[in-house]
């Protein structure tokens, strides 16, 4: 499933080449510090956990079978090393209670949001997403920004498919509860109105 150019630099560096490495890296490092940023909140940790996550890559080259895209297996050394530095900097998550949400709500906070210009709402969007406990930020994060595929996601965090959707019902559940307490209510008023 590996595209056939990670395969040559894998290959290479396999063989001794450790500059090819680079390569791997400048093609990934984007995708290793969003996830990480996305689940620390904070540029130096993810950083930091770039880089740890590139020397396990690195240092476990020979083990990457090729199943899997090379992406999802780095992806998952990524989610795992941002796991473990979270847990470790333990900090309060911001929890809200999820009361029973209606659909009429699900439509009302969507059409506030369709009112408000598109990049208003990606830094609403954004801003919400990161109040989310990690492990569903994540999850979000992996579904709707990466576009990873539910397969994809359950072989990065080891969760069963049933664990996997239901998590991301709850985090989209909570994504509303929070997006409902973010946005002004004057904005919510305005915007709500046909």
């Amino acid at each position: 499933m590996t595209n056939t150019k990670d395969k040559l630099y894998i290959d290479k560096v396999i063989d001794g080449d450790t500059n090819a490495f680079s390569y791997l890296v400048d093609n990934y490092k984007n995708m290793v510090y969003s996830l990480a940023y996305k689940m620390t909140k904070n540029k130096e940790e993810a950083e930091e956990i770039s880089q740890d996550t590139f020397i396990k890559a690195y240092k476990n080259l020979s083990n990457f079978k090729g199943d899997s895209k090379f992406s999802t297996w780095l992806y998952k050394i990524a989610y795992h090393a941002t796991l473990d530095a979270v847990k470790k900097n333990k900090r309060n998550a911001s929890t809200f209670e999820i009361n029973e949400i209606t659909y009429n709500q699900i439509k009302s906070v969507e059409n506030i949001l369709e009112g408000i210009e598109r990049k208003e709402r990606a830094k609403i969007l954004n801003e919400c997403l990161l109040k989310l406990p990690e492990e569903e930020r994540s999850i979000i994060w992996m579904f709707y920004y990466e576009e990873l595929s539910l397969k994809e996601i359950i072989e990065i965090s080891g969760l069963s498919e049933a664990n996997i959707k239901v998590k991301l019902h709850r985090a989209r559940k909570r994504l509303l509860v929070i997006v409902e307490k973010t946005v002004e209510p004057e904005i919510i008023e305005n915007y709500g109105r046909k």
